[in-house]
């Protein structure tokens, strides 16, 4: 892993997204012991807080307080300031103004657990833990991101591996109308990075203005993180959201500003946009992290988990990386956690430790009754980090028992030079009461670094710190006047390594009740969390050896406000991972591989966004899916990984085109081109189209269906009268849509027309015009009539005509056209003449009598 890059959910840097603040790691002495009574300042920040070290470089600090200088462990930072919680018992919004003039920056207020996240100078430490009703102040430590770099010669396709790609095709989709929350360390503030988002954009791989695929909603930046040392992990999960699910809106909020940051985050992606932009929520309806704290409860619902909770009541699917924390040894024993039912007190503690340290219980770690041990020996790998987080079953803010955690060299064997510490161990002050309020957290956690080119053999020391009643009476401190002396709690520790760094433990198996590898904690253990694993994109067959097991135990109710949560009635066990999805998929950027330019994105925290990815697919196909309905879905279509169970791979590898075939609506089938209600053509075209790929079926008149293809033309001519068609889609799942019933009638008949009324047939007139009306009727209704008088055109005409004419010979033509346009095959045809008669007419006839006459006289003459 790089140098100065933080651990993600993945190997290489992954799922230790979670290293949080409260634990201390110091090395054990007398004035550390001493600065603990009734200091509101965790041991850490006390030691942080004192002048010789709060200027020192912050390698050096992290050295002094048994910290990773970078990475998951390390201090949270905020360029010279550290990131803590405040803890006050009451009152701590109203502590706002009396921190800042304390010299704090705000990060985060919240009431619900009375908390403050808040970033501070070293040199103000004190003055912040006096500001009044102020319980604790402790260290918020790097999360674990769950990533991991991996170098390869083969591409990686998750869109392929998943069928996102066959989904998108065999349904029509793209995640429109879905908007996607991300969660992680940040966006596009890593300036080494070898891209940026404005490439990005520019190459499609992210939308925005400018994108070539014409995604040009740019992501929704809630909150970036600008001060630490971050990789922009939050934008390699956006281009595999991308790449899955390219229609999509994408919105990103920072998960690197502690737990209550965290949790705040979760609800504002998931909160409704307000009315101005760049105001209110994102309105996710799917939201990712691959962001783990190492205080996250093992045993009960966190801040986290509750946001978590909070948010899937309203709607929303919630997917989180799994964590890749996992270990195996030579003998493929899944090792990196170790959990007892209960503490077991050990006739003694280490000789060693005792000298150094306040001790009282240490556990013995050996289940079997017939012997001891009180050191839990871990062979930690040349130069790599040891990261231990142990947590035991009491809940937040109702811790009784003070429980810490040490790191020995090995059993009877000289320190080694330039290597271990005689003593490195976490001993806050966990529990409240006189004199000490504690976190109130039943949280320890520790980081040792072997600096050797060797294999080392450490031991692990865990001791139950609480005063005897002989102390008491002689009015001695003791280890802790306020802990518990008889509360035995189950407990448990994760070696948070990123999958790696650790080879062996001395007990690899579980025996005797103790239970041995699971390592999936925290929100990505909540019910209302998809968990996802990680498998590799080229071998469908095993999972990442990294990749987190579960299962996952909880014991008290979620901590949802500053009072304890009761016990559940039993112990409730979660199966863990949920799924698995693809890793190692290509990016622009993220960790180059042994191929110039090739880059590669590993870790559940790859895994993780190609489930929700596919659950935006999924809302598309059905927007009115509930969470369960797509939980269900992606459960019942997964596809089994070898012969993996449960706790390494959940329900199995994500199944795209499996999880859309079981949610989508039917597809729609839509009428594009229908044909006209009343039409003389027997062969109408009608046009359809469906919402996805379907395979069409026509049927004309109540037949049977028939596959056909759009445009529709009938196969032979339909005979006149009225008509019905419809035509069904039926998708690869086999679920069918109908179009809507379409009616229309065909008509080829031509109509007849004939005269109702019409004049004599020879109108004598005594003025050169005359008026005649002709009255025009057929043997069919709502025609409309054309004539044409004497030579001129057919022209529209009103069933009455009305018009003059002169003296002559005419003829009145008149054809029908049906409401279907047909038109009659030969016009009706009129044929009448005008005569004038009067005045002209009489004296034409006087003149003729005349010559008559006169031939008559004429004749006569001649006889």
């Amino acid at each position: 892993m790089p140098p100065g890059i933080p651990r993600r959910r993945g190997r290489g840097f992954s799922a230790l997204a979670a290293l949080l603040a409260c634990g201390a790691l110091l090395p054990a002495s007398a004035t550390a012991a001493a600065d603990r009574a009734g200091e509101e300042l965790s041991p850490r920040l006390a030691e942080l807080a004192r002048p010789p070290l709060r200027t020192a470089p912050p390698a050096e600090q992290a050295a002094r307080l048994a910290l990773p200088s970078t990475g998951p462990g390390s201090l949270l930072r905020d360029g010279n300031r550290v990131l803590a919680y405040v803890r006050f018992d009451h009152g701590a919004a109203a502590a706002a103004e009396e921190l800042r003039a304390a010299g704090a920056r705000l990060v985060d207020v919240n009431p619900r657990y009375q908390t403050v996240t808040l970033a501070v100078r070293p040199a103000d430490l004190r003055r912040v833990a006096a500001v009044p009703r102020v319980d604790t102040v402790t260290e918020a430590l790097a999360p674990i991101v769950a990533a991991t770099g991996c170098a390869g010669l083969v591409t990686s396709e998750g869109d392929a591996q998943l069928r996102a790609g066959l989904a998108r095709e065999s349904f029509n989709l793209d995640g429109a109308g879905v908007t996607v929350g991300i969660l992680s360390d940040s966006y596009d503030t890593d300036a080494g990075a070898a891209t940026h988002a404005a490439g990005d954009i520019a190459s499609g791989d992210l939308p925005g203005p400018g994108n070539p695929c014409g995604r040009t909603s740019p992501v929704n930046l809630i909150e970036e993180l600008f001060a630490f040392d971050v990789i922009d992990e939050g934008r390699a999960m956006a281009q595999i959201v991308h790449d899955l699910a390219p229609g999509a809106s994408l919105a990103f909020a920072t998960a690197f500003n502690g737990q209550f940051g965290f949790a705040q985050n979760i609800r504002r992606l998931a909160a409704p946009p307000g009315p101005v932009p760049g105001e209110g929520g994102a309105g996710a309806q799917v939201i990712v992290d691959d962001i783990l704290y190492l205080d996250d409860p093992f045993f009960q619902e966190g801040p986290i988990g509750v946001a978590v909770g909070d948010v899937a009541a309203d709607g929303v699917t919630y997917f989180s990386a799994a964590g890749n924390d996992n270990l195996l040894d030579a003998e493929g024993n899944d090792i990196a956690s170790w959990e007892a039912p209960e503490f077991r007190d050990a006739t003694a503690c280490p000789p060693k430790l005792v000298a150094v340290a306040e001790t009282e219980k240490c556990m013995d770690f050996n289940p079997d009754e017939a012997e001891e041990d009180p050191t839990f020996e871990i062979t930690v790998e040349p130069e790599d980090v040891l990261i231990v987080d142990l947590q035991w079953a009491e809940p937040w803010n109702g811790v009784a028992t003070d429980i810490d955690v040490f790191l020995l060299d090995e059993k009877e064997k000289p320190i080694p030079a330039g290597g271990i510490l005689p003593v490195v161990g976490s001993y806050s002050d966990n529990v409240g009461g006189e004199g000490s309020e504690g976190t109130q957290q039943p949280f320890e956690a520790f980081g040792w670094e072997n600096e050797t080119n060797e294999p080392q053999d450490v031991n692990l020391v865990i001791n139950r710190c609480f005063t005897t009643e002989e102390q008491k009476e002689n009015e001695e401190l003791g280890c802790n006047p306020n802990a518990s002396e008889t509360t035995k709690p189950p407990l448990k520790f994760v070696l948070v390594q990123n999958g790696g760094g650790v080879s062996a433990t001395e007990y690899p198996q579980s025996e005797g009740g103790d239970t041995v590898g699971p390592t999936i904690f925290g929100h990505s253990g909540s019910p209302n969390a998809v968990s996802v694993g990680a498998v590799p994109f080229n071998d469908d067959t095993e999972p990442e050896e990294y990749s987190s097991r579960g299962p996952v135990t909880l014991r008290f109710g979620p901590a949802s406000s500053a009072t304890p949560a009761e016990p559940l009635p039993e112990p409730q066990v979660i199966t863990k991972p949920d799924l698995a999805a693809t890793d190692c998929g290509l990016t622009t950027f993220f960790f180059p591989t042994m191929i110039p330019g090739l880059f590669r994105f590993c870790g559940t925290s790859a895994a993780a966004p190609h489930g929700a990815a596919v659950s935006a697919l999924m809302r598309q196909a059905n927007p009115a899916l509930s969470v369960q309905q797509i939980r269900t879905a992606l459960a019942t279509s997964a596809r089994p990984v070898g012969g993996f169970g449960a706790n390494a791979v959940g329900a199995g590898l994500v199944d795209a085109v499996g999880a859309v075939e079981r949610v989508a609506l039917p597809p729609q089938v839509t009428i594009t081109d229908r044909p006209a209600p009343l039409s003389r053509n027997p062969r109408p075209s009608i046009g359809f189209t469906a919402s996805r790929p379907v395979r069409f079926a026509c049927s004309i008149d109540g037949g049977a269906p028939q596959p056909c293809g759009s445009p529709f033309i009938p196969p032979t001519p339909l005979p006149d009268g009225d008509h019905g068609f419809v035509v069904s889609g039926t998708d690869a799942a086999g679920r069918s849509g109908t179009s809507e019933h379409v009616s229309f009638r065909i008509d080829t008949r031509r109509p007849r027309a004939f005269f109702r009324r019409k004049p004599r047939k020879t109108i004598r007139i005594r003025k050169r015009r005359v008026k005649a009306v002709f009255r025009f009727g057929s043997n069919e209704k709502k025609v409309r009539f054309t004539c044409r008088v004497d030579r001129g055109l057919f022209r529209v005409c009103k069933p009455k005509l009305v018009r003059r004419y002169r003296v002559g010979r005419h003829v009145v033509k008149v054809k029908a056209q049906d409401e279907a346009g047909n038109v009659s095959r030969r016009p009706a045809v009129y044929r009448f003449r005008v005569k004038r008669r009067g005045r002209a007419t009489r004296r034409g006839m006087a003149t003729r009598r005349g010559r008559a006459t006169r031939r008559t006289v004429s004749s006569r003459h001649q006889r």
